[in-house]
């Protein structure tokens, strides 16, 4: 392993040291951490980590290697990696290489040998912030540049182009996803329950969806704020009450801000396969899968009605529109879980679809 030294200069002016894997080279971006103690080929691969610079909390990444069935797109999307130690002779029956080498060829850097610990508890109680990975400590004119530095056309970069398909044409739902840089997985777990998935680009008129002719509609996740999506924005109010909806990720800011409410940015945001999410209607925990900067504010709503709420923050994970035909999570549908087989929320959307599961 690489022992040549690296600092990661917060915008705050805190330098930490550490050594390289990974691809050589700077890199700049917001500095986020996840919990997950498993699945970093699938942070690493998430598109809502578009030029994010990531921090893992647990120590020890690397130790199963990579294999290319776990990522969620067809790249790695952060902009950097940061690991407290990183596995170089991982073991695994199913790898197919090892993290160092896979960030090599996807071009990220990664800085391993970080107090991770001190890291996290930095962002954790002054938020998120720019830092840059280099050769050497910041000058003084170069961290104020930082402070300044912001990712633009984070959906654009992101999200698939033209229409694809999914799944076989006879199931039981024909189901179209909108599509602003959704995880893999996300769409194959609709397919897994039955769905022919219809994934539509970020330009998809209101009328095209409609003139489909499809049983629901997911309005999907993708990295950034979802206030730049204004045309997004301006179609999704001509679909409430003609479709059934289900948004989920941005999907959900997006229909929130379509019906008047409003959105804020967290101080560190929820990421991990662990956020504990409370369902309103029974007063069940469920355990969810989450990765996101902003939120819906509770208090902001003009319609609908609070279905899920964050059981460490209190904030807003899910909203009803019944009257509409509509609803959304700010989780992942397919992580909902708490220790049994019910899922609230692919069991909602497919009741509105209208058919028997």
């Amino acid at each position: 392993m690489n022992e040549k030294n690296v600092y990661l200069t917060l915008a705050n002016g805190k330098v930490f040291k550490g050594k390289r894997f990974g691809a050589e080279g700077a890199a700049v971006g917001e500095v986020i951490f996840s919990t997950g103690m498993v699945g970093y080929v699938e942070t690493l691969t998430d598109p809502s980590n578009y030029g994010k610079i990531v921090v893992q909390t647990f120590p020890l990444i690397g130790n199963y290697g990579v294999m290319a069935s776990d990522a969620e797109s067809d790249k790695a999307h952060v902009a950097a990696y940061v690991v407290r130690e990183i596995c170089d002779k991982p073991s695994n029956f199913r790898m197919e290489g090892t993290l160092d080498a896979y960030l090599k060829e996807q071009g990220v850097v990664g800085i391993y040998d970080v107090d991770t610990r001190e890291l996290t508890k930095i962002l954790r109680e002054e938020g998120t912030m720019n830092a840059k990975i280099s050769d050497r400590p910041l000058t003084k004119s170069a961290k104020e540049k930082l402070a300044a530095y912001t990712l633009t056309d984070c959906v654009k970069a992101v999200a698939p182009k033209g229409v694809q398909e999914y799944g076989e044409s006879n199931a039981k739902y024909a189901v179209a996803y909108w599509n602003f840089g959704a995880k893999k997985s996300s769409i194959l777990r609709l397919v897994e329950q039955g769905c022919k998935v219809i994934s539509l680009p970020v330009e998809t008129t209101a009328n095209e969806i409609l003139s489909l002719n499809v049983d629901g509609l997911v309005v999907g996740d993708g990295p950034g704020d979802a206030k730049q999506l204004l045309t997004v924005i301006d179609e999704l109010k001509k679909l409430f009450g003609q479709i059934p909806m289900l948004g989920v990720g941005l999907g959900h800011q997006l229909m929130a801000l379509a019906l008047g409410a409003d959105t804020q940015k967290q101080k560190c945001g929820h990421r991990g396969s662990n956020q504990p999410v409370k369902y309103t209607q029974n007063g069940k925990v469920y355990i969810s899968t989450q990765n996101h900067d902003y939120v819906v504010k509770s208090n902001s709503l003009q319609t609908g009605k609070i279905s899920f709420v964050n059981v460490n923050d209190n904030s807003c994970e899910g909203i009803d529109y019944d009257d509409l035909n509509a609803f959304s999570v700010q989780f992942m549908p397919e992580s909902c879980v708490a220790g049994d087989t019910e899922n609230p929320v692919y069991n909602k959307f497919f009741t509105m679809m209208g058919k028997e599961n």
